[in-house]
C-alpha cells in the first residue's frame, strides 16, 4: 500500500459513505411525508417511529441503494481527479493502469463484504421489528392463502385445502394421503379444519378415513378428531416478502422443507437465496466500469462521464431484475439466473478496462 492507494480508498470510502448520509436524510423525509397520515391515525408513539421503524429502515436502505451509489462516487471523484489531470500525472509517474485500479478493488471489496454481512446477518433481523412496525401502523397483514393449498408435509405425505384463513385459523375441503413405494396407504378427508393453538392440535369436522393395506381396506367416518399434524397455519400462509426476515441459515432450512413439501414457488426463495452471493459482487463489476468510463478527461466533464455511467448502471440493474423474475417464474436455473448479469457486464466492464486510455 502506497500513499497514492490511501488517498484513492480515502477519497472512494469517503464520497460514498458522505453522499449516502445525505441521501439517507432525503428518503427519511419523503418516507415520513408518505406515512404521517397513517402515524397520526393510530397515534403512533414516536419513540416507536425513530427507533422500531427509521433506525432498523437505515441497513436496509444502505444495502438496496449501496450499488448505485458505489458507482456515482467512482464517477464523481474519478472524473475529478481526471479533469484536474491526476490520472496523467500518475500513470506518467510510472504506474501502470492495472496497479491504478488496486485501490479501487480493495475499497469495492470492502464495500462488496459489507453488503453481503448486512444482507445476510444484519437486514434480516432489523426487518422484524420494521415490518411488525408497519403491519401494525401502516399496513394490513396478509390473512388468507391462496386458494388450493398442496404440500407435502413429510415424506410421502401430501396435504390438500381448498382455502385457509389465517385470522380465524379455520381451513376448508381438507384432504391427507400418505404413500408408500407409490402406493396409497391411508387417507382422510374432512368438510373443515381448525387449528387449536392452546393444544397446538388440529380438528377435523366430519371427516372420512381409509386404510390400505394390501387387498385389506378398512373405512371409518365421525364429526369430530383431534390430530397432530407437522404443520403451523403459517405454513399456508407464506409470502416471498418473508425472506426480508431470515437470516442466511434460517433461509436455507426454510428452502429445504419446501423442497420436501414441493411448494411451487421454491425457485423463487431459491432465488433470493443466490442473490445474497451474486449481489455483493455487484460492487466490484460496477466499480471497474466506473474507473474506466471516467479515467478519460472529457471536454463535457463529469456531465458526460455520469450520464453514460448512470445508463449502463440503470441497464444492469434492470437486468438484474429480469433475469431474476426468469429465475424465479421462468423457468431459468436459480443459480444461472441471478449470475447472468454479472457474467455479462463483467465481460463488458474487462473490455472497458482495456480500451481505457492508459
Amino acid at each position: 500500500m502506497k500513499t497514492i492507494d490511501y488517498y484513492i480508498i480515502r477519497k472512494f470510502l469517503g464520497t460514498f459513505f458522505f453522499t449516502l448520509i445525505l441521501l439517507i436524510f432525503i428518503v427519511i423525509v419523503f418516507d415520513i411525508s408518505e406515512k404521517i397520515d397513517d402515524f397520526l391515525q393510530h397515534n403512533t408513539p414516536l419513540k416507536e417511529i425513530i427507533f422500531d421503524y427509521y433506525i432498523n429502515f437505515i441497513p436496509y436502505f444502505i444495502n438496496l441503494f449501496s450499488y448505485l451509489l458505489i458507482f456515482i462516487s467512482v464517477i464523481f471523484f474519478t472524473s475529478q481527479m481526471a479533469s484536474r489531470s491526476e490520472i496523467v500525472a500518475i500513470l506518467s509517474s510510472g504506474i501502470s493502469f492495472r496497479r491504478l485500479l488496486f485501490p479501487y478493488l480493495v475499497s469495492s471489496f470492502i464495500l462488496g463484504v459489507l453488503s453481503f454481512i448486512l444482507t445476510n446477518f444484519v437486514i434480516p433481523y432489523t426487518n422484524r421489528s420494521m415490518l411488525s412496525f408497519e403491519n401494525k401502523y401502516v399496513r394490513d397483514e396478509k390473512t388468507s392463502s391462496d386458494q388450493n393449498v398442496h404440500k407435502q408435509i413429510s415424506p410421502g405425505t401430501f396435504i390438500y385445502l381448498e382455502n385457509f384463513s389465517l385470522t380465524t385459523k379455520v381451513g376448508y375441503k381438507f384432504s391427507l394421503e400418505k404413500f408408500s413405494n407409490r402406493e396409497l396407504t391411508y387417507k382422510i378427508m374432512a368438510d373443515k379444519i381448525t387449528y387449536d393453538s392452546i393444544r397446538n392440535r388440529w380438528k377435523l369436522e366430519f371427516y372420512y378415513t381409509r386404510k390400505l393395506d394390501g387387498l385389506n381396506e378398512s373405512i371409518a367416518k365421525g364429526k369430530l378428531l383431534d390430530t397432530i399434524l407437522p404443520l403451523k397455519p403459517k405454513d399456508l400462509v407464506e409470502d416471498i416478502e418473508e425472506v426480508k426476515i431470515m437470516g442466511y441459515r434460517e433461509l436455507r432450512e426454510h428452502i429445504a422443507k419446501k423442497k420436501l413439501r414441493g411448494d411451487p414457488d421454491l425457485q423463487a426463495f431459491q432465488v433470493k437465496k443466490f442473490e445474497r452471493w451474486a449481489f455483493p459482487f455487484a460492487t466490484i463489476i460496477l466499480t471497474l466500469i466506473g474507473v474506466a468510463v471516467s479515467s478519460r478527461k472529457a471536454r463535457g466533464g463529469i456531465g458526460f462521464h455520469l450520464g453514460f455511467g448512470l445508463a449502463l448502471t440503470f441497464l444492469y440493474i434492470l437486468f438484474m431484475q429480469i433475469s431474476s423474475v426468469f429465475g424465479a417464474f421462468g423457468g431459468v436455473v436459480p443459480w444461472l439466473a441471478v449470475w447472468i448479469p454479472n457474467i455479462i457486464f463483467g465481460i463488458i466492464a474487462v473490455v472497458l478496462i482495456r480500451i481505457a486510455p492508459k
